[in-house]
């Protein structure tokens, strides 16, 4: 949306401008300041990026007065230049729309350098970047509107996709032979992955696109249930055809083993006929929208799936199969779950008595969700300790010698050093990201100037030629960002070619300057990020992973608590602070994940923990939606004899924590019993089906296990040895 909104903003820009006759140069700053005025705007509200749009032309005009009137005073403008770079930078601690400022006025100073302004060609650009900043505004709010419902909207229907997607995907893994077993398991994870990283993104709208803060925290509820739920049916799948117990942890961890295949699931040809039959309907349950329910086929499949939440009704089969047919059943009330909170209320005259029962807990569980509260502000971080504050001096201090640089390889085109060491500190937070992310700068660059010098050949002297390519590179270019650093880039650099030939200053030589100031600029980036109030990718890793402990603590604590009896909390919130902490772990151990890097056994050893920590948050995630029915089930009543097992998680936890953080507090990782033979110990019954605490034994266990293992990579002493 934000590739086709920009090339619509650019388009109209273009047209504009070629009706009233505009040149090529003016065209081309047109065409960058559209583009500019589009994709700086990220605030979510309507009211917010009118606002900044607003704002934001004026801010432009003094950036092109100031680099035409510093067009001839070359020591004055590049101190200009990197007091422009500091500011925008700095800017980015006033939210959305400092940041957004901050780029506008950095970029614009850019084109202008890029167009060569003068003061003579003032009025002509002043007109021309009004055009653009109107056109930019129709497109965004006319054309191509983006408002916080809209985006929730495709993003909810994008949920359900990716959830159908896995759904698919399970049914495969039951049908898999064995040599199809290791390609089926990484379409699972990269299935699961996905599907969480839509769960987050709905969880980062759901404040503004919905009507009240209850609908939020619905919504926000079944999107976790849907989430568990199809996540625990992928396990329990992979468990039914393994030879022994699977470990969650196959399904979070790149490369893990392949279980070995079992014949207990095929041993019964109805049982594995039942199970395919069923992973179908419940696929169907998930695709279809209530506009397209008609009659009662689709109710008779979603009782019969319900039903199997009652022991009584489900199939023959060993234990591990009967645990699947458990899964689906609910998956299903997951499902069911969803489309109330997204469509509303659905016809409940084909309801049977299984069903009637989901409905009750749902209905329950819906009339005692509020409206979440706000999180608490972390304490700010003042002075050079602000990451906006040390970015800015860091840019500033790159960028001048981008500059110095810059001018020693050419005088005309020095500012390419420049916009190369302000690119890689974006969104960027330690020195090995600014590593990474100046080499995939680097690369695509190469390859771009490689099929600029081609597409220079053949546009030749076409304008309009160029522009539509031009278009469809800026697309690219967008579309391709989340993906591929390296592809974006690669776009960035065909598409300037083509703007050099429209400019007719195309040449090879000028190509291959562009590979050698983006080279220069992302080491003077890297330089400064290693001198400059520099900030480590470990001393950065262990910060996050110490707050992932915390958050993991906070869970595993609350959720124990409710499920032994305690008052209920607001367990969605501390689940979802847990997976934004854990998002943010895992994107700063990409540096130590690239395939570039030379350490493979700390790349083994990043990995292993990412993946540790994404299967203790999915145990963490299943006690909490477990917990959050015990306070209004009929069926499920706290255990009180739940706490000591809880006890022991939190306590490893919190030695494994400040283990991390360096705290010399000699505590030693528990090790003991199990978590069953703990339970056990307490009385009978205990672990008897139907009670809170079988529900939940897989998961403390699984749990505690997970976080006992993360004590070996971490080097943190364990009391005990598990048998």
């Amino acid at each position: 949306m934000a590739g086709l909104r920009t090339v619509g903003a650019i388009a109209l820009t273009l047209a504009v401008l070629a009706a009233l006759r505009t040149d090529v140069t003016h065209m081309v700053a047109g065409a960058m300041a559209a583009m500019v005025a589009t994709f700086a705007i990220r605030e979510k509200d309507v009211r917010g990026q009118a606002v900044t749009l607003a704002l934001g032309l004026p801010v432009a005009l003094t950036a092109v007065s100031l680099a035409a009137l510093l067009h001839n005073k070359v020591i004055a403008g590049d101190l200009f230049f990197i007091a422009l770079i500091f500011g925008a930078v700095y800017s980015r601690r006033f939210g959305d729309r400092g940041t957004a400022l901050g780029l506008i006025g950095f970029q614009i100073y850019f084109v202008s350098l890029f167009v060569s302004a003068t003061v003579s060609s003032l009025p002509r650009l002043y007109a021309t970047l009004a055009i653009a900043f109107a056109c930019s505004a129709v497109v965004r709010f006319a054309v191509v509107p983006e408002t916080p419902e809209r985006v929730l909207g495709r993003l909810r229907d994008a949920f359900r996709a990716r959830l159908a997607q896995l759904v698919d995907t399970q049914t495969e893994l039951l049908d898999a032979e064995p040599d199809q077993l290791e390609k089926v398991l990484d379409d699972l994870r990269r299935g699961t992955a996905r599907l969480h990283e839509t769960a987050l993104m709905i969880q980062g709208r759901l404040e503004e696109g919905t009507r009240d803060s209850a609908t939020a925290a619905l919504v926000q509820r079944r999107i976790a249930d849907a989430e568990i739920a199809a996540e625990r049916l992928g396990v329990l799948l992979l468990n039914a055809r393994s030879a022994e117990r699977a470990d969650t942890l196959t399904l979070h961890l790149p490369h893990a083993p392949v279980p070995e295949p079992s014949k207990r699931l095929y041993a019964d040809d109805d049982a594995t006929a039942t199970l395919r039959r069923d992973l179908n309907a419940l696929h169907l349950l998930v695709a279809r929208p209530v506009s397209g329910d008609r009659g009662t086929a689709l109710a008779h499949v979603r009782n019969r799936l319900l039903a199997y939440r009652d022991e009584d009704n489900l199939p023959r089969g060993s234990a591990a199969v009967q645990d699947v047919f458990r899964g689906i059943g609910e998956a299903a009330r997951a499902v069911m779950g969803l489309r109330v909170a997204l469509d509303g209320p659905q016809d409940e005259s084909d309801d049977t008595p299984a069903t009637t029962r989901s409905r009750e807990e749902l209905d329950a569980e819906d009339l005692a969700i509020t409206g979440s509260e706000q999180d608490e502000d972390d304490a700010d971080r003042t002075g050079l300790q602000r990451p906006t504050t040390r970015a800015a001096f860091q840019v500033a201090v790159g960028s001048s010698l981008a500059i110095v640089g810059g001018e020693f390889l050419s005088s005309q085109r020095w500012y390419w050093a420049v916009l190369t060491c302000w690119v890689v500190f974006l969104n960027t937070a330690s020195t090995g990201e600014i590593l990474v992310k100046g080499y995939r700068r680097l690369l695509g660059t190469v390859f771009g100037v490689v099929a600029g010098v081609a597409l220079a050949g053949v546009v030749g002297n076409h304008t309009w030629t160029a522009f539509a390519l031009v278009l469809v590179f800026i697309f690219a270019m967008f579309f391709t960002a989340p993906l591929s650093y390296a592809l974006m880039s690669f776009f960035v650099t065909a598409m300037l070619g083509l703007l050099y030939t429209l400019l007719n200053t195309y040449s090879l030589d000028v190509l291959v300057l562009r590979i050698e100031e983006t080279a220069l600029g992302a080491a003077c980036g890297i330089v400064a990020a290693v001198l400059v109030l520099p900030v480590h990718t470990d001393r950065r890793t262990d910060e996050l992973l110490s707050t992932v402990l915390v958050r993991l603590g906070d869970v595993v604590s609350a959720a124990v608590e409710q499920l032994s009896g305690g008052p209920a909390v607001d367990l969605l919130d501390k689940a979802r602070d847990l997976d934004t902490a854990l998002d943010d772990l895992r994107a700063s151990t990409k540096p130590l994940t690239h395939p570039i890097t030379p350490l493979r056994v700390r790349r083994q050893t990043a990995r292993y923990l990412v993946a540790l920590l994404e299967t203790c948050a999915y145990h963490a995630r299943s006690l909490a939606a477990t917990a959050e029915l015990v306070p209004y089930s009929k069926t499920i009543a706290a255990d009180p004899r739940l706490e000591r097992a809880g006890v022991r998680i939190a306590h490893n936890i919190g030695v494994i924590d400040a283990h991390v953080r360096d705290e010399k507090t000699g505590g030693e990782v528990q090790a003991g019993a199990s978590i069953a033979s703990m339970l056990e110990a307490d009385g009978p019954g205990a672990l008897r089906s139907g009670t809170v605490t079988f529900r939940v034994l897989r998961h403390l266990q699984r749990l505690d296990e997970g976080v006992v293992g993360l004590a070996r990579p971490l080097d943190v002493p364990v009391a005990g040895r598990r048998r």
